[in-house]
């Protein structure tokens, strides 16, 4: 998603990837996605080539979503029908599901924290 924070697309991508060095587990196809063909935006001005397009592609199997935040956009994302759908669905047959920050309000809007503890950035509790 656009304004994306650095860190939350970043870290998670390279914790992950590293399971290609772990012998005992086996090693995670890490990718990202968007809406889009075209690069996004991050908040600190970084362009990334999504890996895949959750709109026109056929995605590989899901087993770990991560939402990152994004600045600026929270609202209209939370208004962005494809996005919520795509969310859904991974929920379906992913084993994990985690957010970042804000993302929890993405997963809240699609209705996948009924239920479940969460929580968010800490002065957007009270909101959430």
């Amino acid at each position: 998603m656009h304004g994306t924070y650095n860190i939350e697309l970043a870290a998670p991508y390279d914790i992950i990837k590293q399971t290609i060095f772990r012998d005992s587990i086996e090693a995670m196809n890490v990718f990202t996605v968007a809406n889009t063909d075209h690069p996004i935006t991050n908040s600190e001005g970084m362009r990334v080539l999504p890996d895949l397009n959750y709109v026109t592609d056929i995605l590989p199997k899901t087993d770990v979503l991560v939402i990152p935040s994004v600045e600026y956009y929270v609202d209209s994302d939370l208004e962005d029908d494809v996005l919520l759908h795509f969310v859904r669905a991974i929920d379906k047959d992913a084993q994990f599901i985690t957010s970042h920050c804000d993302g929890a309000f993405l997963l809240a809007k699609a209705g996948l924290l009924k239920n479940v503890a969460s929580t968010t950035f800490p002065s957007d509790i009270d909101v959430m």
